[in-house]
Formats: structure tokens, sequence, C-alpha cells
């Protein structure tokens, strides 16, 4: 079975496996000449089996790594090396061995065993060694170098082991047509297959199920610019003017109409100042100060900055290169009279609001806000301020999703802690789904004795109970109740963040009318190895920052168990591991969802 194998190189890799004595090293030495003829650069990695120096007792690169440097380079003229100690009870890892390679210096690595790693391969083979075929286990294997008494099983490739050059033809390519492979992101959309209803979902699935039941709200109102932040756009907005209104300088200096060759010396007729233009026409061998922003007078086409000018109070003149319409913004060259602005379905933010205000918009289209009514269950969870009875919690989810609800700019009615009786129970998710777009509880979706909220729902809406493939999170209550979308959410505090983030959330955004919205996910390199299982989506809780080395790097907040509220406080993305994963060593790209949107 086939080791995963990740290609962290923008070029392509190619291996070279065999059994020992077939002749790769053979091989390589008298293909490398060949594909160096064909203009191509190459990298070469080797796996020895062995212990190995490549320095000699006695010389002093040799003698300061004895002593103790962990790394010696060594470097010449012609050459440099680098001798890395990497003591390890297992085989060196192929990836990390690749990310040491300059890959703006060559065209392809090639690879000369590592023959268990799930890459791209060459088998050589040969008929009188009577080993048995790899390729017909490996399917990574994309052809075969063999002798002419080779009888090929398969319709894998064959190539002519004694034929160098229809080797190097094969590796050329290879390269052609090489492509770096799309990665595989956890929480991405799914092939659009019906999910399976009575079975344990994907987290993917779950959206998608989820998602088919929302529609967007249909009511909208006008809104002062003051009061959109977080609202949804009803309709386009269409720019009454140009942005900029008029052509203007990008530059505090000189304007002037461009010439080859220009005049030495200009003469200074006026200034322009913003909102206090020149009034007259700018003729040949003449040049106006110029403000940035002030508009470019008539007959001036250009703008030398400030900085290379010579101003000699009456006349200036202009250094370095110049060209025709330097420094000079156009008039609608952002946003056209007529064109769109803002899309219907943007989430408005600080920033569309200042480009809605410097269109002249004071009042905007947006959609009405969704209704979304919060309520706990459980005899054993008490109201914050409360005097706490003996094997009692206080209340930290109710708070939490309305926060989290707010922030998605919704109205929130509280329907406060319910006690555990299906009689309250469906009280309380009527009198919801009257008020509320949205009804959303916590806790009681489990298979405990005390959980009526299952028996409740049924007598009164469409629900369905499901086992998400996730952690944490598993348990999910999704429905409707009079035509109000219904979630029933875990009780673990972890547990409802995480899944409010992956399901709530989309439905939420989909019925103020956000158009296109996804996950953000963002790359980042784990400084410590994780474990998962495979076919769950592994939600860990995470602290990333910006690294030594230019990358984002990420690292758990420490034990993750569901209960622990305070990881959420520590950390500020969540790591997604996604299904096929089951061990991410320390040093992988992982992937991160910020809570900066939300927590």
């Amino acid at each position: 079975m086939n080791q995963a194998f990740h290609n962290p190189l923008p070029i392509p890799v190619l291996g070279f496996c065999a059994y020992s004595g077939t002749g790769k090293t053979t091989l390589l030495l008298k293909l490398i000449p060949e594909l160096n003829r064909r203009g191509l650069r190459l990298a070469v990695i080797k796996h020895a089996h062995h212990d190995f120096d490549v320095d000699v007792p006695g010389k002093d690169s040799y003698e300061l790594r004895k002593a103790g440097a962990r790394q010696m380079l060594v470097a010449s003229h012609v050459r440099w090396a680098l001798m890395t100690e990497d003591a390890r009870d297992s085989d060196p890892e192929l990836t990390h061995l690749l990310e040491q390679i300059e890959a703006d210096k060559v065209d392809i690595v090639l690879v000369e065993g590592f023959k268990k790693l799930a890459l791209p391969k060459v088998e050589l083979h040969r008929a009188a060694h009577g080993k048995p075929f790899i390729h017909t286990d490996d399917p990574n294997i994309l052809a075969v170098a063999c002798c002419d008494d080779t009888i090929l099983p398969g319709d894998t490739p064959r190539l002519d082991i004694n034929n160098v050059s229809n080797i190097a033809d094969f590796v050329e390519n290879h390269i052609r047509h090489w492509r770096p492979a799309c990665p595989v992101l956890p929480l991405a959309p799914s092939c659009g297959c019906e999910a399976d209803m009575s079975k344990t979902l994907s987290v993917r699935q779950g959206i998608d199920a989820i998602l088919e039941r929302v529609h967007p709200v249909s009511q909208s109102e006008a809104v002062h610019l003051d009061e959109l932040d977080g609202r949804v756009l009803a309709e386009n907005a269409i720019s009454p003017v140009d942005v900029p209104q008029q052509t203007n300088s990008a530059m505090d200096g000189f304007a002037f109409r461009f010439a080859d060759p220009m005049p030495e010396r200009l003469n200074i007729v006026g200034s322009s100042f913003a909102g206090h233009g020149f009034d007259g026409t700018v003729g040949d061998g003449e040049a106006v100060r110029i403000m940035t922003g002030a508009p470019l007078p008539a007959g001036a086409d250009s703008v030398q900055p400030r900085e290379m000018a010579e101003d000699r109070g009456d006349s200036v003149s202009l250094l370095g290169k110049l060209s025709l319409g330097q420094h000079v913004r156009l008039a609608g060259e952002d946003i056209a009279a007529g064109a769109v602005a803002l899309t219907s379905g943007n989430r408005i933010d600080a920033a569309a609001t200042g480009l809605l205000a410097s269109l002249g918009f004071d009042k905007v289209k947006v959609n009405r806000r969704p209704r979304v009514a919060v309520f706990s269950t459980g005899d054993e969870v008490s109201e914050p301020g409360d005097t706490l009875k003996p094997s009692c919690i206080y209340d930290s989810n109710r708070f939490t999703i309305k926060a989290m609800a707010k922030r998605l700019g919704c109205e929130v009615i509280d329907l406060g802690i319910i006690e555990d009786s299906e009689a309250s129970l469906m009280a309380t998710l009527q009198d919801g789904a009257s008020r509320a777009d949205v009804v959303i509880s916590s806790g009681g979706v489990s298979v405990g004795d005390a959980d009526y909220i299952k028996t409740a729902l049924e007598k009164l809406g469409q629900i369905g109970f499901w086992r998400i493939n996730m952690r944490p999170g598993r348990p999910l209550a999704f429905g409707e109740i009079n035509n109000r979308l219904f979630f029933g959410l875990p009780g673990n505090p972890v547990a409802v963040m995480v899944s409010f983030l992956q399901f709530v959330q989309p439905a939420l955004r989909k019925l103020a009318g956000e158009k296109d919205y996804a996950p953000r996910l963002i790359p980042a390199i784990t400084d410590e190895p994780l474990r998962s299982r495979s076919g769950r989506t592994e939600f860990f809780r995470g602290i990333f920052r910006l690294g030594d080395d230019g990358r984002l790097h990420v690292s758990t907040t420490g034990a993750q168990g569901s209960g622990m509220l305070s990881s959420m406080v520590k950390g500020n993305c969540l790591i997604v591991i996604g299904e096929p994963d089951e061990q991410v060593p320390a040093g992988s790209t992982v992937y991160i969802q910020p809570f900066a949107d939300l927590l």
C-alpha cells in the first residue's frame, strides 16, 4: 500500500523505482546528460539505505560538523553544499527534502528510491532478474522501462530501458503536460450527489442539505448610511457619477503638455488646488503647479512629481524620464457613471459604506434583517446572575449564539431557558416559529432519557436528526416548524460554536440574501503533529501567527475537550482537518478558518 505524498513544489517530481540491481543509477547517469543536452535543468534526490557521509575526516567542514554544528554550509566560487545532521528512526521525508530544492532554478526533480510513496514514477524492469512487477500494485507508475524480453502485462506505457533518448522523450513530455495538483480543500463543495438523510453525513453534505431548504428573505427597506454596516444590499447600486468625477493629478507637482522633445524650461502660469482649479489653458512650454486630487487644467495631459522638478519660481525644469499621461487619474477610471458600483447580495462593510457615500448615496435599499429566536434547554441550566444550584451549570450557549447571530446582522429574540418537558418545549417552539425566521436551540439533541426535544419536534414539524462526521459537534437537528427553519445544536459549548460556524452561519447568510458565501480557508504550516480519524472532519482550536519565514504558522490551543470554552477564547481560528487525513506531521500545510467574522 502506497504512502501519501504531496508535492510542495511548483515543478514536477518524477521517481524512478526498481528492485536492487536493476540499474537505476546507471540509467540516471546516462539520462541526466541527455536531458541537460536538451536544455533541461535538473535536481536529483537519492534515497540511501545506509549511513553515509559526503565529507572526509581532516577537512575543516568535517571537523566543525563533528564538533557539534547541526548544519554545516561550505561554499566556493563553483558550488556550495549544506550538510545537516538529522538522525531519525524512520526514512527521511521526501516532502521535507523537496522543500530544500531551489525550485526556481530547476525544471524537474528526479527521485531515485522512495518507491513506497504515491508519487509519479517510472518503473525499471529486467526480465532476466526474475522479479515481479511493481506497477501492478502501484497506480502511480506512469510507464515501465524494460528490456525486449519483458512481457508487460496490462496497458501501462512501455519504454526501452536501453534507449536513453526514448526515456528522455518521456520525461520531456511529462514536464510539458504536468500541472500542479489543485489543493483538496476541506469543506469544499460536494459532487452534487443527494445526501442520504438516513445515514451519517459529512460536514459538506450537511451544509448542502441545509442550504437547499433556505430561501432568502424577500422584504427590503431603504436604510441610511449610518445604519448600513452588516446589512445585505437588496439591489445593484448604480453609480450616478464618474469616480473620480474629473481627471486629476495623482501627485503634488507640475501639470504640463507633453511633447517630444520637451523644452528645458517651462513657464509657470498658475496653480491648481483640490476644489480650486486653474481656469486657463496650458499651452506648449507652460506648466501649472498642481496638488494631489486637483483637476487637470485644460491643455495639460501629464504631471511630474515635485521631487523630480527644479522649481525656479516663475519657471520649472522637469527632471528624469517623461511619458505622456504620467501621474494622471482619468475621470471614471475607477467607476464610470452608469456602471454597477456594488452588486446586490453584497454584505456592506465600512469600505462599501464609504464607497456608497463617495457616490452621493445617503440611503440604499437593503434586505430585511433575518429574525432569530434562541433558547437553551435543560433543568441543569441556570441563568447567569442567579445563584447556582447544586449539579447545575450557567447558560453560556444562548449568549454565544445570540452574539454570533447579531454579528451576522440578525434581529435576536431571546426565549430564555426552557425546562425539560415536552409541553414547555412545544410551546416554546411554536412561539419562536411564530415570531422568527429561524429558531435555534442548544442541548437536548442527543439520545438521553430527558431529551424531549425530539418528540416535541416530531409533532410540530419536519425535522431530521443527523449524525455529522465531525468533532466536536456530532449531533445536529435541522428542519422546519410552520415553514420556519429550526436548528438543534449540541449542548457542549465548543460544539455549539463550531456547529454554528459550519451550519447556521451559511444558512443565515443565505437567508439574509448574501450571495456566494463560502467559508474562508487559509493555508498555514502546523507547528505540531495533528491526529484525526479517517472519514471524519476534525476542528482543532488553533492560534495562527506570522512566522519568521514569512508564512502563516498555526498551533493548537492545547487540550481540545468539547466543554473547554476557554480554548475558543485563547484561539483565533479553527484548524480544519479533512476526512481523508489521519495523521498530519508537523511542518505540513493545513487549512485554518479564522474567527474574525464572528468570534
